[in-house]
């Protein structure tokens, strides 16, 4: 499964669904554990903010990583599926913010709802485009090559 490519779809072969459950596992606990131990001051949401700017960051180093190496196939796409899909998809929620932000505008908190979703939302693309610009830069440092 790791030297070649899959006969039948991605999204069909029971190993591929496997590597992504068992990243998706750790990512879950992961995101779970943080929740536990970054305060959240005034019960404003900033555990699932540092949790999905550290996570959109941790995905654009990887995929930009792992695309300046090469096709989408072995090992590469092993570790796209186990910690892009899997860890970084269960680490990261959107569920989470947007019920955040439910929460902020019914205790009528409009102000702090509004800054959470700019945050998150504009803080996660710039997050990920940190991570991207680390990725290549991570390349160009370790090959020499831009």
């Amino acid at each position: 499964m790791t030297t070649t490519e899959a006969k039948e779809p991605i999204h069909l072969h029971w190993g591929f669904i496997g590597i992504v459950a068992a990243g998706g596992v750790f990512g879950a606990l992961a995101r779970y554990g943080l929740g536990l131990v970054i305060p959240a001051p005034n019960a404003w949401p900033l555990p699932t903010l540092a949790i999905n700017l550290s996570g959109a960051l941790a995905l654009g180093a990887l995929l930009e990583g792992l695309s300046r190496r090469g096709l989408d196939v072995g090992s590469r796409r092993v570790l796209r599926l186990a910690l892009g899909t899997g860890f970084l998809g269960a680490y990261t929620t959107y569920s989470t913010l947007a019920l955040d932000a439910v929460h902020l505008f019914t205790a009528d908190e409009a102000l702090g709802a509004a800054g959470y979703l700019a945050a998150s939302l504009l803080g996660g693309a710039a997050a990920t485009t940190a991570g991207i610009w680390l990725g290549a830069w991570h390349h160009r440092r370790a090959t020499g090559k831009s």
